[in-house]
């Protein structure tokens, strides 16, 4: 009985989510190739389902392009001091599509891009303590300005709300 109430719970939630199209008409336009490309600085913050903030961050973010693949390179440093590296090769998949590896991510993501943002999800394996979690990101991103992004990704286990993430990127000139 519990296994019915289960799915239709995770097909009810499924069905809320909102659908990037909905921005197409938003500006500024997002151009993932031309806002990334160089130096991006971001600074950010993970919270607990509770809202309490577990860490702080600051990410420097360099990306260049190799033909049509972009290829990121994002510099973690935490507040409480440790330091992580993120490397993603990105490749657009047909029109306002793209795919994309890391080293920590499980299989690919794939985002969307529609007028100001872009959606993007992923399953991230996430060291905590001795252990490590795979966990989905569900991220959104939408461009502020020419060189301010904010980015509000949900990660979930299993369906449900283990925090947020939440981000602000500045393009820098």
């Amino acid at each position: 009985m519990l296994k019915p109430i289960l799915l239709l719970l995770c097909v009810c939630l499924a069905s809320c989510s909102v659908d990037v199209k909905r921005y197409s008409e938003q500006t500024p336009k997002l151009d993932l190739r031309e806002y990334f490309t160089g130096r991006v600085d971001a600074w950010g913050m993970f919270q607990k389902r509770s809202g309490e903030v577990v860490k702080r961050f600051h990410t420097v973010i360099e990306t260049h392009s190799e033909g049509d693949t972009l290829i990121m390179h994002e510099d973690f440093t935490y507040s409480d001091g440790t330091k992580q590296t993120r490397i993603w090769t990105l490749h657009p998949d047909g029109p306002n599509i793209w795919r994309g590896t890391a080293g920590d991510v499980v299989g690919e993501a794939v985002g969307e891009v529609s007028g100001n943002a872009l959606h993007w999800r992923y399953i991230l394996s996430l060291p905590v303590g001795d252990k490590v979690y795979q966990v989905h990101f569900d991220d959104w991103m939408y461009l502020l300005d020419e060189d301010t992004m904010a980015n509000r990704s949900f990660v979930t286990k299993f369906g449900f709300d283990v925090g947020q993430v939440t981000l602000f990127f500045r393009k820098a000139h």
